[in-house]
């Protein structure tokens, strides 16, 4: 005769099949680098590295410390040679350009502060594409996203937009020293063409540089001609100072472009932040549901135990 107790303990294993006896299952042998005790292997642990990298960060990162580098770089030395330009050929008065070697000498200060400050915005900003990697692909385990962690990845949007302006601007600012010595070089191609044409003789082509406003209009001698322009445009000087101009315009205009790649890069980061907050937030509750299923589960557990 079956007692009650026994009918209630078997409907209590027909109900959560967990509580039967657990049976043993046949392992298949594992391949590869993994051990049988999950460890993985060197090669599983370089490919799960290599995915947590943030490739996109990575290469605006580049692209930023070249453009800033070219623009720095260049820029400082190009500098220093047009102030030698023009000591040399168009303002032998040093109280004339006193104003000018000032305002290179406090440009040059601030090139190295640009460098500076963005060889730090480049790492941190690097460094926040490995965290927001790391958070959206979970590849530290439990790893969350927090509210900080997502105030801080939109005021990296909102600072890098703000660079990206006033980057253009210095874009702008590197074009106008190219266009000077364009028109200087130019002025000496056309004299040397016509060298061989007797009707149209080249001292009369000249090239003022107290019409760009660097130096004052009182400035000795302020301007050159003929053969004294053609041989300025033959020094290295000039030479060097023109190349290096155009290299700091093209790293500007790369460090521009490294901005917006990094602006996109960190709106898309941020977006998928918020959707990762969201994702933990549904976690949260259905981990909180489980719970309170099992504590219900455990205590239906203890009262039929007591009951037998």
């Amino acid at each position: 005769v079956i007692t009650r107790p026994e009918m209630e303990i078997g409907r209590y294993h027909w109900m959560y099949k967990s509580s039967r006896p657990h049976r043993y299952h046949h392992v298949p042998a594992l391949r590869g680098n993994i051990s049988p005790l999950g460890i993985q292997g060197c090669f599983e642990c370089c490919i799960k590295c290599l995915g947590g990298v943030p490739y996109a960060s990575l290469v605006a990162t580049i692209l930023c410390f070249s453009g800033v580098a070219l623009f720095c770089g260049c820029g400082h030395v190009a500098l220093t040679g047009t102030v030698s330009i023009l000591e040399q050929h168009f303002s032998t008065t040093a109280s004339d350009h006193a104003l000018l070697s000032e305002v290179i000498q406090l440009m040059q200060y601030v090139i190295y502060g640009i460098a500076s400050f963005f060889f730090l915005y480049g790492i941190i900003l690097l460094a926040e594409g490995f965290y927001t990697t790391s958070a959206v692909k979970e590849l530290h385990g439990e790893f969350k996203t927090t509210a900080c962690g997502r105030c801080i990845s939109g005021m990296f949007v909102f600072l890098t937009y703000v660079l990206g302006v006033a980057w253009l601007g210095v874009f702008g600012f590197s074009a106008v020293p190219v266009f000077m010595f364009y028109n200087i070089w130019s002025t000496c191609e056309v004299i040397k063409s016509l060298q061989t044409n007797v009707t149209v003789p080249g001292d009369q082509i000249c090239v003022d540089i107290r019409q760009y406003g660097i130096i004052p209009w009182n400035a000795v001698p302020g301007k050159a001609c003929g053969p004294i322009l053609e041989n300025i445009c033959n020094t290295n000087e000039f030479y060097m100072s023109y190349h290096l101009f155009i290299v700091a315009c093209a790293g500007a205009g790369a460090t521009v472009i490294a901005l917006i790649h990094f602006l996109m890069i960190l709106s898309s980061n941020w977006a998928y932040l918020k959707d990762a907050s969201k994702m933990q937030a549904y976690q949260d509750i259905k981990a909180k549901e489980e719970q309170e299923l099992q504590d219900i589960q455990s205590r239906s557990k203890e009262q039929l135990n007591s009951y037998t």
